[in-house]
Order: C-alpha cells, then structure tokens, then sequence
C-alpha cells in the first residue's frame, strides 16, 4: 500500500487489484484513515469507516445520496 498526497494531505492509496488480493487489509486501514483505490492510476473509490461517513453526512456532504452501505450492489451517484 502507497501513501500519496491527495488533495493536500497524505491518503493510503492501492491499485483496485491489490483491493481484491488485501480486502481485509482495507477493512483495517479504513478503520484508521481513509483509502483510495485507483484503476490504471487513477482513483475510482475512497474507502472510509463507518464513523467517517457518518460524519461526513452529518456535515451535509451525503444530501441526495442513496447508498447507505448493507452491502447493495448499485452505483449511487448523487
């Protein structure tokens, strides 16, 4: 796992293979601080805990969202 500066501040960043091969070592980062998941060098996701998202939510970033973890399968986009 990488650490690149995203945004200006430091992010743990792995390619969406190395994901599928350390899930479980996602879970436990996530639970830390935020990971990004890129394709062909470009990221695609951010992985957060649970209390992460909520407070993101609870600072009005989720208005609109419909995802609500549970492990649904569809692409909500706000």
């Amino acid at each position: 796992m990488a650490q690149r500066v995203v945004s200006g501040s430091a992010m743990k960043t792995m390619s969406a293979r190395e994901a599928k091969n350390a899930f479980g070592l996602i879970i436990d980062t996530a639970r830390a601080e935020p990971v990004r998941i890129e394709k062909r060098g470009r990221g695609v996701v951010v992985v957060v805990s649970v209390e992460e998202y909520k407070w993101l939510c609870a600072q009005d970033e989720c208005t609109g969202r419909t995802a609500t973890g549970g492990g649904g399968g569809g692409n909500a986009r706000a």
